[in-house]
């Protein structure tokens, strides 16, 4: 028969525990506490501690064309998508949400599957379905190509918010004569409309930060600001970058806290 655990073995589990989240907590915020940091450095070069700190390479960012160039093209692509997302992400998750057919658990997993398989596989056949149709790469094949990895992200919240809606709602509206497009327009979509933000949210986020695909399916005319910052920062460390850093921690800060309030997205999340 075991000893229970005493006074001594819970303090010292939780110490333990303490202790490994205190780690995992540095673990994950350091680098962008550096990147912050450094940001604000008055040197020409990377490096932390910086020798002195100024406002200097914020207002070098403001005269940075280029950046501002990819930074408009992958605003305009992560809009787009995400409204495909969507519409496609919402239409998909009311065919398969409630229903027990086989087909539809299929759909389901086909749905989400972009988000296993390996993004510059993915890539790569995406350049190559577009040159079979004959399309040469531009903001067109970026959309596409972006609303494909970026879908399952609406699924997934959408469906999970499907799940959570009572069907007796439904049926009482079905038993009052309303029509089946009036439940969807005055009921299901506003009781789902947290779990679709959520995932239009994730879906904006994960196209405007997007790589793999963006390296296929992008040329100069639609250069991209993911590529273009690995770009500078490969060639001469420009200390821009880490203001542009800044300037994008903060905001998608301020995003997850605008979403966080209307949606709780940290629930949906868990």
């Amino acid at each position: 028969m075991s000893r229970p655990p005493g006074a001594l073995d819970r303090l010292s589990f939780e110490i333990v525990v303490a202790l490994l989240a205190g780690a995992a907590l540095i673990l994950l915020l350091a680098p962008t506490v550096i990147v912050l940091v450094v940001s604000f450095t008055d040197g020409l070069s990377l490096r932390f501690p910086p020798p002195g700190y100024s406002l200097r390479w914020y207002g070098e960012l403001a005269e940075a064309w280029q950046l501002h160039f990819a930074l408009r093209n992958s605003l305009t692509v992560a809009a787009a998508a995400t409204l495909l997302s969507v519409g496609l992400g919402v239409m998909a998750s009311l065919a398969v949400a409630r229903s027990p057919r086989l087909a539809a658990r299929l759909l389901d997993s086909l749905f989400l599957s972009p988000l296993v398989l390996p993004a510059l596989a993915f890539g790569l056949s995406s350049l190559m379905f577009f040159s079979l149709l004959g399309w040469p790469v531009s903001v067109t094949t970026l959309v596409i190509g972006h609303t494909v990895v970026c879908v399952p992200y609406v699924v997934r919240n959408t469906v999970a918010a499907l799940t959570q809606l009572q069907p007796v709602l439904l049926e009482g509206s079905a038993s009052l004569g309303a029509s089946r497009l009036y439940t969807l327009r005055r009921i299901t979509l506003p009781l789902i409309r947290p779990g679709v933000l959520s995932g239009g949210f994730l879906a904006f986020m994960a196209s405007f930060d997007n790589i793999p695909v963006s390296l296929f399916l992008r040329d100069a005319a639609t250069d991209m600001l993911p590529i273009r910052m690995w770009q500078d920062l490969e060639g001469r460390l420009d200390v821009t970058i880490a203001a542009l850093s800044g300037v994008l921690i903060v905001a998608t800060m301020a995003g997850i806290a605008v979403m966080e309030r209307l949606t709780g997205l940290s629930k949906r999340l868990a």
